[in-house]
C-alpha cells in the first residue's frame, strides 16, 4: 500500500462505484455485490474489498498481485461484519409477530450470546470488532449529514432508566423535552432500549406533530407499560402506523445487555456488541449536552462518565449537563450536589442545571452551546 497519509475513499453502493468508472485505485469497497463487473478493465490498485461478492473468473491472489487487499466475507454469520449503513427498526424487526419473535435482532443477540459474549473465538472476535468498526463509520456519515444531507447535526443525548414504564411522569416529561429538541434543531440520540430511552426517541418521533398528538400517542401505549408486558412492541407500531411521518433520531443499543425491544421510534440505530464503545461513543457525540432523567447504576455511571468528559474538555468542548428530577437527583442520591463540588472553579460548573421544568431544560440548553 502506498503512504497511509492518503485517504482512501469509501465506497458502499454499486451507484457510488459506478460513478468511479475503470478508476477503483485507493478505495475501501464495502460489503458489495460485485459479480456484474469486468475485473480486467478496472484499476484495483491500493484497493480494500471488505467482504465482497466477487465474479467467479476472480480469485482473490489475483487481486493481492494487483496490490489489493482482500477481506473474506464471513458469510456464516447473522450479520454483516462490513455492513455500510445503520440499521433499521423494519431490518431488525423483521420475523417479529405478536406470537412469536423471530426476528433478525433476536437471531443476531442468540449467536452473540453463544459465539461472541464470553471467550468468542479469534474469528468471531474479529467479526463483532469489524462489524462495530462499520457502526462507527456509519454513524459519522449520519452526524456529518452525509447519510440525510442536511449539514452537521447538533446531537443531544437523552439518559434514564430503561425500566420506566410509560405511565410514569418523567416518561412524558423526557417525551416532551425531545419533541421541542428536535422542533428547535437538535438531533437526538438515546441509548435506544425502553423506558427513559423510548421516551426521547418518542418524542423526537413526533416533532411534525402537535403536543396533543404525542399525549396522545403516549395514553395510548400506557395500556402496555413496560418492555416485559405483554403487547408493548404492538402499541408502538400501532402509533406508528397511525403517525407515519415522524421525524427523524438515533438510538444506539447493544446486544451485551441482553434481548430487549427494538426502539420503534427511532429511525436510525446504531447497534454494537462492544457495551463500552457503544457507551462512550453515545456521551461522545452528545456534545450540545445531555439531558439525565431518573435511573439506575447505569444512568449513574453516564453521569459520571460525562461530567468526567467536561471536567478534561475530552472532546475540547464542554457541554451541558441537565438533570430531570430535583428529587431524584438531589435530595435522594445527592449526585448534583456531589458533582457541583466537583466542579468547584472549572467552567462545567456553569453549564450543570437542574430543574423538573421541561420548558426550562430546554431554554438552558439553547442558552448554553457548547464552548
Amino acid at each position: 500500500m502506498e503512504s497511509p497519509q492518503r485517504r482512501l475513499r469509501e465506497i458502499d453502493s454499486v451507484s457510488a462505484l459506478k460513478r468511479q468508472g475503470k478508476n477503483w485505485s485507493h478505495s475501501v469497497i464495502q460489503g458489495l455485490d460485485l459479480s456484474g463487473f469486468n475485473f480486467k478493465e478496472v484499476d484495483c490498485t491500493n484497493t480494500v474489498f471488505l467482504g465482497c461478492h466477487f465474479p467467479e473468473d476472480v480469485a482473490p491472489g489475483q487481486l493481492y498481485e494487483r496490490g489489493s487487499i482482500v477481506f473474506p466475507k464471513l458469510s456464516h454469520l447473522p450479520y454483516k461484519p462490513y455492513r455500510g449503513h445503520l440499521y433499521s427498526r423494519d431490518e431488525l424487526m423483521e420475523g417479529w409477530t405478536s406470537e412469536n419473535d423471530q426476528s433478525k435482532d433476536l437471531e443476531i443477540y442468540n449467536y452473540f450470546s453463544e459465539h461472541g459474549r464470553v471467550d468468542p473465538s479469534v474469528m468471531d472476535a474479529l467479526a463483532m470488532r469489524l462489524h462495530d468498526h462499520a457502526i462507527d463509520d456509519a454513524l459519522a456519515d449520519l452526524l456529518e449529514g452525509r447519510t440525510e444531507n442536511d449539514g452537521k447535526k447538533k446531537v443531544i443525548g437523552i439518559m434514564g432508566g430503561h425500566s420506566t414504564p410509560r405511565t410514569d411522569p418523567y416518561y412524558e416529561k423526557v417525551a416532551l423535552i425531545a419533541q421541542q429538541l428536535t422542533r428547535a434543531g437538535y438531533f437526538i440520540a438515546t441509548g435506544g432500549g425502553p423506558g427513559m430511552m423510548e421516551a426521547g426517541n418518542l418524542g423526537a418521533y413526533f416533532a411534525q406533530y402537535t403536543q396533543e398528538d404525542l399525549l396522545t400517542a403516549i395514553d395510548h401505549m400506557k395500556t402496555a407499560p413496560t418492555y416485559k408486558d405483554k403487547g408493548f412492541n404492538d402499541t408502538a407500531l400501532e402509533i406508528v402506523k397511525r403517525y407515519p411521518l415522524g421525524s427523524s433520531s438515533l438510538a444506539i443499543p447493544t446486544w451485551f445487555y441482553g434481548h430487549e425491544p427494538s426502539n420503534l421510534f427511532s429511525q436510525h440505530i446504531a447497534k454494537y456488541f462492544s457495551n463500552s464503545l457503544r457507551e462512550d461513543g453515545l456521551l461522545a457525540i452528545s456534545l450540545h449536552g445531555v439531558v439525565f432523567s431518573p435511573g439506575s447504576a447505569g444512568t449513574t455511571q453516564e453521569v459520571f462518565m460525562d461530567a468526567t468528559q467536561n471536567h478534561y474538555r475530552t472532546f475540547e468542548k464542554v457541554s451541558p449537563m441537565v438533570f430531570l428530577g430535583e428529587d431524584h437527583f438531589s435530595a435522594k442520591t445527592l449526585i448534583y450536589d456531589c458533582l457541583m463540588r466537583q466542579a468547584e472553579g472549572k467552567k462545567y460548573a456553569e453549564y450543570m442545571f437542574l430543574t423538573d421544568d421541561v420548558h426550562k431544560v430546554c431554554e438552558f440548553i439553547e442558552s448554553h452551546p457548547p464552548v
